[in-house]
């Protein structure tokens, strides 16, 4: 009981010596409470070192999760869809889209967008991909919808498409 009692009467004083929510003193606005400092230096879509980036990361996924030796040999049609189709304050970001030709022979449509600061510990830009029919893991069904922009600047449905089968 005395246990209980000894606990209320902390609680009791924890709030009673709470001091009110304030405003970030001058010090605090100056040295870190800054906003986001963008420069919109994104890569274009058919850069070789996106394009390489994207090839290794497939790969390296394929080996380690899929036990495959499946590999992007080849690009064609590759197309921005998208340039910052949001806020003009949210991360810049390209989307776009092509055609790979894989190591066995056959064709996939892939999306892929390119983001400044997305990349690792947000240090550059990343890339996110998605080969349609071969997102094993369904992480942008369906049929890679999800990895391009939903909603275009004026709020209506964006123009995002995969080029045809």
């Amino acid at each position: 009981m005395r246990a209980r009692l000894a606990i209320l009467a902390l609680a009791l004083l924890g709030f009673a010596s709470a001091k009110p929510a304030a405003a970030a003193s001058w010090l605090e606005k100056n040295f870190g409470l800054w906003g986001p400092q963008y420069d919109a230096e994104v890569p274009l879509c058919e850069d070789d070192r996106v394009l390489s980036r994207i090839q290794s990361h497939f790969a390296q996924k394929e080996q380690d999760y899929w036990n495959s030796q499946l590999k992007i040999v080849g690009w064609e049609y590759i197309r921005e869809t998208a340039w910052m189709p949001w806020h003009y304050a949210s991360i810049p970001r390209r989307f776009c889209s092509g055609k790979v030709h894989m190591s066995d022979g056959t064709v996939h449509r892939i999306g892929y967008v390119v983001g400044e600061d997305t990349g690792i510990i947000g240090a550059t830009w990343g890339v996110e991909f998605c080969v349609v029919g071969l997102d094993r893991n369904w992480a942008f069904m369906p049929a890679c919808k999800e990895a391009g922009p939903s909603i275009a600047p004026q709020g209506g449905t964006a123009t995002y498409s995969l080029p045809p089968e």
